[in-house]
């Protein structure tokens, strides 16, 4: 049977992330131990709180290394809300700070009058073909929680949302996947992403 790593470093929303994956029937496996996650098919990145303190539990914990030779071993990673970000070059958050550098980009704050953090239902705009997006249809909307956004001119962006201007939420290049909002607070439509991630 297929089993999910979900990688917990110390800031994850690891409850509503397993929660969603049991109601699809789905096994997993929560662990910050590398060789625990290592026996997984898939792992997903979740996250919520501050860059810096993220990235400093993630490289105090040696899990940078693991992501790194995972990504390079082709197993499929799913990045979540600050999950997503932390995959990126680097953050603005309080200061300058390196990520992983698993895909290129960077995250800066909200250019906008609107109220930060952006939080709420926003309508999800597909602008290239994505797995994870497989049946979804056009009017789609998810849940979203952040005061950080990516900003990228690579060519990995699959969609974007709109909160003052088009921002970019969702990006993928090969078994990489990422997600600026949450999934597994975002009803049918969160549970059919984790669905077709799992798929895949």
């Amino acid at each position: 049977m297929m089993k999910i790593g979900i990688i917990d470093y110390g800031m994850g929303n690891l409850g509503s992330i397993s929660n969603a994956l049991s109601y699809i029937g789905v096994e997993y496996i929560i662990s910050s131990d590398v060789r625990e996650l290592a026996k997984a098919d898939k792992l997903i990145l979740p996250g919520v709180g501050a860059f810096k303190d993220a990235i400093d539990l993630i490289r105090e914990k040696k899990i940078d290394s693991f992501i790194d030779d995972s990504v390079r071993s082709k197993v499929p990673l799913l990045g979540i809300c600050l999950g997503m970000q932390l995959l990126f070059d680097s953050s603005s958050e309080y200061g300058y700070h390196q990520g992983l550098s698993i895909l290129h980009g960077d995250i800066v704050r909200f250019d906008t009058d609107l109220k930060i953090p952006h939080m709420g239902w926003n309508k999800l705009n597909i602008i290239k073909k994505d797995p994870l997006f497989k049946g979804l249809g056009s009017n789609i909307y998810v849940y979203f929680v952040h005061s950080y956004h990516l900003k990228t001119s690579e060519d990995i962006v699959s969609a974007t949302t709109n909160y003052g201007s088009d921002i970019q939420v969702a990006a993928q290049k090969d078994n990489v996947f990422t997600l600026q909002f949450h999934p597994e607070k975002s009803g049918a439509v969160g549970l059919q992403i984790l669905q077709n991630f799992i798929s895949l």
